[in-house]
């Protein structure tokens, strides 16, 4: 008597993505210490990371930021970073490494992944408090000091701007330069706000993974129920409905991720574990964007207890 076996005929027959396969989904569920058994889709370059605690989760994650940063300016090269607001305790540390080692970063261009808007593709101002350029400048660029990259490189989802950021990225890797993708996984496993119904919208999976962006796009109400209880204090109604983001035709371009989950509030309560084994074991397809990711080089660090085990506990 679960949710699986009652869908046909509720309420909820309709709310899922078309293209889920729930059974599918729920058996990339396995036991605790093995959600980093490979599989054969996965890049060779490709690791899950496990990490403790929320802290080590931050620390490590902020080193491999500061490293690929440090790296790629010690070789000369030009760095055009995918970067997200959430998860986002890691900036801390990127920051305290990248002070540390007296790195510059003027060699780096950082691209929002997204931004909330209007069903336009307006934005808020971005001294906004929940604008994330304002959290992305408080977070990173702010604390970086003058090391920071310059204003001109720093580059947020509006609509003027995010139809370019292909051109440029574009042009930073004509120039011998790298992309690196930062980034988070949603509870309906999108990447960035790219949700997986919009995969619907496209004839092939070639036309999917060559869209670079999308103004206005309209988020699924999971999307919004996870930002409500993350970002918005419980309040459902103050999250806005759509949002400007990159697509495929960006992010999978990417030379290296660096990705993370820290979905767990505390308690025995998490949001991401789901989406979390469904990332790493459902075979890539439009309609889960984030099996993408473990296809490209790059790391993915986690929390632990995403493991789970994920069985019903109402204690």
């Amino acid at each position: 008597m679960n949710l699986i076996d009652t869908l046909p005929g509720s309420l909820l027959e309709s709310f899922f993505p078309a293209g889920w396969d729930l059974r599918t989904i729920d058996a990339c569920v396995g036991e605790p210490g093995t959600a980093r058994d490979r599989q054969s889709h996965w890049h060779a370059d490709f690791e899950p990371v496990q990490c403790a605690t929320v802290e080590d989760f931050d620390v490590r994650m902020g080193h491999e930021i500061a490293l690929t940063i440090r790296r790629a300016g010690e070789a000369g090269k030009p760095l055009a970073m995918i970067l997200p607001v959430g998860p986002m305790g890691m900036y801390r540390w990127a920051v305290f490494f990248l002070t540390e080692w007296g790195v510059d970063c003027g060699h780096v261009h950082g691209f929002n992944m997204d931004e909330w808007s209007d069903a336009e593709g307006g934005t808020l101002p971005p001294d906004d408090s929940g604008a994330f350029t304002n959290a992305m400048t408080n977070a990173f660029y702010g604390p970086l000091g003058e090391a920071a990259p310059p204003e001109s490189q720093r580059n947020f989802a509006t609509a003027d701007n995010l139809p370019t950021y292909a051109e440029k990225i574009a042009a930073i890797k004509a120039d011998g330069g790298e992309l690196v993708c930062v980034f988070g996984v949603g509870r309906v496993c999108h990447i960035a706000f790219w949700e997986p119904h919009f995969a619907a919208e496209y004839d092939s999976e070639a036309d999917w993974r060559a869209a670079t962006h999308r103004l206005g796009a309209k988020l699924h109400p999971l999307t919004v129920e996870q930002n409500a209880i993350t970002s918005f204090k419980s309040r459902t109604t103050l999250v806005p409905a759509y949002a400007n983001t990159i697509g495929p035709g960006l992010f999978l371009q990417s030379d290296c991720i660096i990705g993370g989950c820290d979905g767990v509030l505390g308690r025995g309560m998490q949001w991401q574990g789901l989406s979390f084994w469904t990332t790493l074991k459902h075979q890539p397809t439009p309609w889960i964007p984030s099996t993408y990711m473990p296809t490209l080089p790059g790391r993915l660090f986690y929390l632990d207890e995403l493991e789970g085990p994920l069985e019903a506990d109402c204690n």
